[in-house]
């Protein structure tokens, strides 16, 4: 099984053209803080936790504030590991529908799937491209 940082990089990089990991500084009490977010589009700030972890449940905290901080949309995705809706994947999806949250499930096998055949995508799009090309 791929970390939370693997599969939200696959997650954000490949699927949703984000970029991974972006830090925003915060002034609080006169001192310097800052927070990663898992992944920014040009439109959302998105956290991703998995579906059986208790530490999934302070993705709600940290995805509204990262959207306070960068006036985006806040989204959180939950990656599933069993296709199963356990108690804490029940949860933060209840909480971000009430807080009108974005909430996406991505199964976790289709991450690493579609990780696995990502470069034969971009060699296909390139033929692709280039056979159009040579029509016009």
């Amino acid at each position: 099984m791929a970390n939370e940082v693997e599969l939200a990089a696959i997650l954000c990089s490949l699927i949703m053209g984000g970029e991974p990991e972006v830090r925003h500084d915060y002034v609080a009490a006169g001192r310097d803080h800052y927070v990663r977010v898992d992944c920014e589009t040009s439109s959302h700030v998105i956290e991703v936790g998995f579906d059986a972890k208790r530490s999934s449940l302070d993705s709600l905290h940290q995805v509204l504030f990262a959207a306070d901080l960068t006036g985006k949309e806040p989204m959180i995705v939950v990656i599933d590991t069993n296709g199963v809706e356990e108690a804490v994947e029940y949860q933060i999806e209840t909480v971000a529908r009430i807080a009108g949250v974005s909430f996406l499930t991505v199964d976790e096998a289709f991450l690493v799937r579609w990780q696995m055949t990502w470069p034969f995508r971009q060699e296909r799009a390139i033929l692709f491209r280039d056979d159009t090309l040579a029509l016009n």
